[in-house]
């Protein structure tokens, strides 16, 4: 009996470590696996719990809209605004099983008008039990919201969100530039001010995040994660809505007209540097911009395009002159028709003309290219040369808008002795540098305006969600002429107009400045028989309203004076009249 009591107590004693050792072996396997969830694998089951345990929601900031305006009134008009749609989406987590997924499929089909192949597509990509937000449309109306509202379908549901629209069409298009999408499906700027301005205009996103409960509900003693959206800041232009449209129809038809292949034009205000029109043919329409035939028409040529200036270069090098006073107006010069002293071969006047007996002011009249080369080596090369850097040409103007170019005067870099070469002699009527419109009329506003050369601008407030109102105020680059020498040449290209080639600019009472310019366009090896066409000036010339430069690309008539010079006539007079500028002659 004793001996039955031992045997069966070592029995119970073997038991019992046993079954120790077992849930000691199994202790050891939990903390093994806590150890590995909470410091290995923390991340993955941090994003699990939040498929089913969070709640979140991003806010979408509102875009920031553009306006335009009468400068006479200070009228506004929208130029790119926001329209409300919706997005439809899909929480895949509700459905329960392929039925339910199936028959939602169907359901939104039939709204959205899909084919049996779109509604395949469709039931496949929502299909899955693991998504919060499966995008199905991301432009739906009020109305077809409603609709689709009224089945209370499991797991639908609709943000909303503001989508572009341009009210005025192409009008500006490429100055405004539209709004795309990025990788990643979300609104971005394009061009223009929507593309440089995409971090005002756009604003910030918010978000919300919070833990839910088992039946759906926000916890709110388990916290939550709140920052709210901004809203992008409204932009207030300086173009002018009456004379953008005006002066891109004259231009559209006269490029018609002329069988040029683009244009551009710029009406900038001498006084402050506000542009008042920008325009740049063949335009697009930005609520459609994805239906162009080539991207190419998305470039602001104003801005994008730098090409030789020809004889509109001209008045820059003759204002260095007079400022140099090196020259005056009268100043005798005599024109042989051609030089062969700093080129491999002659310089000539265009056509092979013969003018002789000149002024300075004939040498302006008619475009003179061996006055100009005088006029170079009298400056002598690096003085020239610092004079076309102080004007703004080889570098940004620094417009706010996307996609400016700098142009190029690097060929009066090549040596540098101050001894005039066939470089800095040709760059003296506009051949062999580059420039944009944007450039030219910059440099001419500082001569129309006594000699201040002063930064373009074309956004005249930023308005911020936050109330905060950034305005525009004129700024002077630098001087770089004296009043004296600005008048003077000014005066010169008054008579370019009344004596020489541009009759056709002239406006009736009043006096008008400016320049013609057709330059050939270089090509490998040279120079083809095509043509640039230009025109540029200023007025009245003793209290300039406007600087404007008008810019056919091949037309196909031979000189400006009959296409670019007449195109700036018809405007400037329309700007006159509109701006109620009393004749002065």
């Amino acid at each position: 009996m004793s001996d039955y009591r031992q045997q069966h107590s070592r029995e119970g004693d073997r038991r019992i470590r046993m079954a120790a050792f077992v849930f000691s072996f199994i202790g050891v396997v939990v903390i093994v696996r806590l150890v590995m969830i909470m410091l290995v694998q923390h991340g993955f089951y941090t994003a699990l719990a939040a498929g089913s345990q969070e709640i979140y929601a991003q806010l979408f900031p509102k875009r920031g809209e553009v306006f335009l305006q009468d400068s006479r009134t200070r009228e506004e008009y929208p130029l790119a605004m926001n329209r409300d749609f919706f997005v439809l989406y899909v929480d895949t987590r509700e459905f329960e099983t392929d039925n339910d997924a199936e028959y939602v499929a169907e359901q939104l089909a039939a709204a959205l008008g899909y084919d049996d192949e779109e509604k395949l597509a469709l039931y496949l990509k929502i299909n899955k039990r693991d998504d919060p937000y499966e995008p199905v449309e991301q432009k739906i109306d009020e109305e077809l919201k409603q609709v689709i509202s009224e089945k209370s379908l499991k797991g639908v549901g609709f943000v909303r969100t503001a989508h572009r629209i341009y009210p005025e069409g192409t009008l500006a298009a490429q100055t405004i530039g539209f709004v795309g999408k990025d990788e990643d499906g979300k609104d971005v700027g394009r061009y223009g001010l929507e593309g440089y301005w995409q971090q005002e205009l756009g604003g910030s996103g918010g978000f919300f995040a919070g833990a839910k409960s088992a039946g759906g509900g926000w916890i709110p003693l388990a916290g939550r994660n709140f920052r709210a959206a901004e809203d992008g800041a409204d932009l207030l232009m300086t173009l002018d809505r009456t004379l953008q449209f005006v002066a891109c129809d004259e231009l559209q038809k006269s490029m018609e007209e002329y069988g040029a292949q683009s244009a551009s034009l710029i009406i900038m205000d001498p006084r402050t540097g506000a542009i008042r029109a920008m325009c740049s043919l063949p335009a697009f329409d930005p609520n459609v911009y994805n239906k162009v035939e080539s991207i190419e028409v998305f470039n602001n040529k104003s801005i994008f395009t730098p090409y030789e200036p020809g004889s509109i270069f001209k008045p820059i090098a003759m204002a260095a002159a007079l400022e140099e006073e090196l020259f005056t107006p009268d100043t005798y010069f005599y024109d042989s028709g051609s030089t062969d002293e700093v080129c491999d071969t002659p310089i000539k006047n265009a056509g092979g003309k013969i003018y002789e007996d000149q002024t300075m002011t004939g040498v302006l009249e008619n475009s003179i290219n061996t006055g100009m080369v005088e006029v170079a080596e009298r400056l002598g090369k690096n003085r020239f040369r610092d004079y076309i850097e102080s004007f703004g040409f080889g570098t940004k103007v620094g417009i706010a808008l996307d996609s400016e170019v700098s142009g190029t005067i690097e060929s009066l870099y090549r040596n540098k002795k101050d001894r005039v070469d066939c470089y800095t002699a040709t760059a003296s009527f506009g051949q062999g540098l580059t420039v944009t419109p944007l450039q030219m009329v910059t440099a001419f506003g500082a001569i129309a305006n006594g000699g201040e050369l002063l930064r373009p601008y074309v956004v005249e407030e930023v308005r911020y969600a936050n109330g905060k109102v950034d305005v525009t105020s004129p700024t002077v680059i630098r001087q770089v002429l004296g009043r004296r020498a600005a008048s003077l040449v000014g005066g010169m290209m008054v008579s370019v107009i009344d004596s020489g080639q541009a009759g056709s600019a002239g406006v009736p009472g009043y006096y008008i400045a400016g320049k013609t310019g057709t330059a050939q366009i270089a090509e490998a090896g040279g120079y083809s028989e095509e043509t640039n066409h230009s025109f540029i000036g200023y007025g009245p010339v003793d209290d300039p309203r406007f600087v404007m430069i008008v810019k056919f690309e091949k037309p196909e008539r031979k000189y400006s004076a009959s296409t670019a010079a007449p195109t700036f006539g018809k405007i400037a007079k329309f700007v006159l009249d509109y701006y109620q500028v009393a004749p002065g002659r």
